[in-house]
Parts: structure tokens; sequence; C-alpha cells
């Protein structure tokens, strides 16, 4: 038993998985009692509990004292919100539609932060958590999206890394010229500008008849209507 119990102590995961199984067939054949099964069973699971609460490999010395502060996960404040904001960010047409059928609507809810910030900053310098809580996705999303469009060419990811120090956060930049061309258009990209309709001879108050004329190329109205009042004064 006492050879047991110090094997629990420095056991890994997956020995305390072998152990366990161990214990339960030594109960099964005899070799064990229920009460010694029952401890050996219990010792398992603390020694499981514990190196789970402190995040440390079971059976290893666990991570040394580091100078960074643990990373905080993002979240968006409801699901509900998150569905609707990357949908509304997706929709705006961030990008040509050839372009955009290679990514998700998430996807695309991500890269339309990266593209507002490259145009108005010239490059996207926010931390992929910030992207992906503006964005309204996972930062997993968030990562995997930039990911793609760098498979793609269509960007670039500058990585700034520190000695000693907690790095800089990636540099992102829009190198596709297509994709670039497509966001100089500026406000309602995707769409076609009209020119407003000229209404300045309405306000002339020039008559309908002197400039309608029918489909099939006819005179003027005006004009087929004096010559019939002076068809008629002939008769």
């Amino acid at each position: 038993m006492n050879q047991i119990e110090a094997a629990i102590a420095v056991a890994s995961s997956t020995a305390l998985v072998e152990l366990n199984r161990a214990i339960w067939s030594g109960l099964s054949s005899g070799a064990l009692s229920e009460d010694d099964a029952q401890r050996l069973a219990e010792a398992i699971h603390a020694r499981q509990v514990v190196a789970k609460t402190l995040r440390e490999p079971v059976g290893g010395a666990g991570r040394g004292p580091t100078l960074f502060s643990p990373r905080r996960t993002q979240r968006p404040p409801e699901r509900s919100v998150a569905i609707e904001r990357r949908r509304s960010l997706a929709a705006t047409g961030v990008m040509p539609p050839a372009l955009a059928a290679r990514f998700t609507t998430s996807e695309l809810a991500v890269l339309k932060i990266v593209a507002d910030e490259v145009h108005t900053r010239g490059s996207c310098r926010l931390f992929l958590d910030a992207i992906a809580a503006r964005a309204g996705t996972s930062r997993s999303t968030a990562k995997n999206a930039l990911r793609q469009a760098r498979t793609l060419g269509l960007i670039e990811i500058t990585e700034r890394r520190q000695h000693g120090a907690k790095s800089l956060s990636n540099v992102v930049t829009i190198v596709d010229r297509e994709w670039s061309a497509w966001m100089k258009r500026g406000p309602g990209i995707g769409g076609k500008k009209f020119a407003p309709t000229d209404t300045s001879s309405f306000r002339e108050g020039k008559k309908a008849g002197s400039w309608c004329q029918n489909l099939n190329g006819r005179e003027p109205v005006e004009r087929f209507a004096q010559r019939s009042v002076r068809a008629g004064a002939m008769f």
C-alpha cells in the first residue's frame, strides 16, 4: 500500500489513469480490499484536482516564476450582442466579393477591424485580444482569420519581439492591390454612385410639351399640336 501511495504522489497524468485501472482490477481479483481501493482512488482524484488547480503538469516541476502578468481573456458582454456585431461588420463590404467568399462571417468581421485600422493609421497595431473583442469573435477565430489572409497574400504580419520583455503587438499591413483599391473608394464600398437628377428645367417653368417625345421618335407634342391647329384652320 505504501508503495502504491508513493507512486501516486509522483505519477504523471497518464500513469495516474493506469494506476486507477490497476486498483479497481486488484479489487475485482481480491488483491485489494474495498477500503484500500477506495482510499487509493481518492488519493488519485485529489492528486489530479490539485495539479489542475495549480495548472502544472502532473509529476513535473511546473512553470518557473515569470515577470509577466497572466493573459486576461477579452469577451463580448453577451452572445447575442457579439453575433449582431460581427454580422454587421461583415455586411459592410470590407473587401471585394471574390476575396470575401474565402472567409466566414466571423473572419470578415475580424478583417473589417484590421482594415479600419489600416485605413486610419496606415497599419493595424492592435493586440489579438483587442481585435477579437471589437469584432465580437473569439481569440482563436481572430488568429485564424489573420493566418488565412496571410496565406492568401492579402496581408503582411510583422512580429515585434523584445528580449527580456513582453512582446509588442504585431503590425498588420494590407499588401493586396485589389483590396487596397477597394478600400480607397471610401464610404459606400461595393455600390455605384449616381449623379443627382437635373431639375433646372422644372424650376425654370418649361412646359413638358417642349421636350417630351414619344418612344417612336415622333416630333414633340407641342409642335404636333400647332400643326393640327393650322390644318384645321384650312378647312
